[in-house]
């Protein structure tokens, strides 16, 4: 049964810094979590323009086999948890589309729309009725504790952001009841659209996937907050430095990147040639990464 929920992420920043922030904490959380087995291969990363407006398109491969639930190894090898997402960012206005090579019937879209409010918007995305009625809610505190599964598996923050107070805007920390009383504030409302049509444990798949999608959630944008102080002043352009930098020596470092970037390619075919509204609407370590001076 396909699954509609929205998670409601509220900020204590601008629009215009959060995006910032969240290009920053991606870069870096993927930059910390590679290992020699696991971790996110880029397989394409370019902008894209069109009648849906001025975007930037990725491809990825994420290699996710130690994450994998003991249960789901009954159905599946544990190599079965790797996973080819498509993202076009046109913020702020976002859309994201996961599928996996061993569940070929599974699918999960994310679509985010990030607006200058406190999570009080109900239909940001403009769902039907049908669809309105099957939605679940859920709007997350980023300074709440979290000891599910997932956020062990995915890792979180050590920060206590009830504690945390920038130093360089003074925001913080993040009391009880912060979302209602700080400024600025912006919210990302994440709706998650999933579907696993498989007999015996499928639904127990579209929950192991939205659990692990808000764990994910809840760490990214922890982080986006306590880094604050490292990424607080840069520009989008500076950040996409960084990322070319970061992808480039790691390539530099690893001779067999390439290949392997080139195996994944072969395994997730793109095409390129398709035009981005044919393929996807858009429906509704505190240590900071160095940004060489000029950028």
């Amino acid at each position: 049964m396909v699954q509609l929920k929205e998670f409601r992420i509220v900020m204590p920043m601008s629009l215009e810094e959060y995006q910032v922030a969240q290009m920053y904490s991606v870069t870096k959380m993927q930059h910390q979590s590679r290992t020699d087995t696991e971790g996110v291969d880029i397989l394409e990363s370019r902008p894209f323009d069109d009648e849906f407006g001025k975007g930037h398109y990725t491809s990825k491969v994420y290699r996710l086999q130690s994450k994998v639930p003991t249960w789901l190894t009954a159905f599946a090898p544990a190599d079965a948890l790797i996973l080819q997402e498509e993202a076009w960012n046109a913020y702020p206005r976002c859309k994201t589309v996961l599928k996996c090579p061993y569940f070929t019937k599974f699918s999960l879209t994310i679509e985010t729309i990030h607006e200058a409010d406190n999570g009080q918007s109900e239909n940001v995305h403009g769902l039907s009725e049908e669809q309105l009625a099957i939605r679940q809610v859920e709007t997350i505190d980023i300074a709440s504790a979290t000891t599910d599964y997932w956020s062990y598996a995915i890792g979180s923050s050590d920060v206590d952001l009830s504690k945390f107070k920038s130093v360089r805007t003074g925001r913080g920390p993040l009391l009880e009841g912060w979302q209602s009383k700080c400024n600025p504030v912006m919210t990302a409302y994440k709706l998650i659209t999933v579907d696993a049509p498989y007999w015996g444990f499928g639904y127990r798949l579209e929950q192991a996937m939205l659990s692990g999608e808000r764990a994910l959630f809840i760490a990214s944008h922890r982080n986006c907050f306590s880094w604050i102080d490292d990424w607080f002043g840069m520009t989008v352009p500076q950040v996409r430095e960084i990322e070319r930098r970061l992808l480039q020596e790691k390539r530099n470092a690893e001779p067999n990147t390439l290949k392997s970037a080139k195996e994944n390619e072969m395994r997730f075919p793109i095409n390129t040639d398709e035009n981005h509204s044919e393929r996807c609407q858009l429906e509704s370590d505190r240590q900071p990464i160095p940004v060489e001076q000029g950028s």
